[in-house]
């Protein structure tokens, strides 16, 4: 497969993922735009975030971080976690298990 032939899907407002996914996994290429938000939640999965482009502010377990390219932040399982936009980021994520909600 190539990315540039996955449909991108707008998960949430500002949030335009295309998705990969295998038996265990999904990983998740976002375009997000400048401003957009995914309010504090928690879920089963493991994630792993990865800034790509752009300026991105995420609290985990309470502690708030800017994170730039380059930057990694690994959130376990059932942990609450948000964040924004600052500028037009991209963003990727690994889930374990798969997200079965964005296939």
């Amino acid at each position: 497969m190539n990315l540039s032939e996955i449909p991108s899907k707008e998960i949430m407002p500002g949030y335009h993922g295309k998705m990969i996914h295998s038996k265990e996994m999904t990983w998740a290429f976002w375009d997000v735009e400048e401003g957009a938000t995914v309010p504090e939640h928690h879920h089963v999965h493991e994630q792993i975030m990865h800034v790509v482009e752009g300026t991105f502010e995420f609290t985990v377990a309470g502690k708030t971080g800017i994170y730039e390219p380059g930057d990694v932040v690994v959130i376990p399982s059932n942990i609450p976690h948000g964040g924004k936009a600052l500028t037009p980021c991209k963003l990727m994520d690994v889930f374990c298990p798969a997200r079965e909600e964005y296939k």
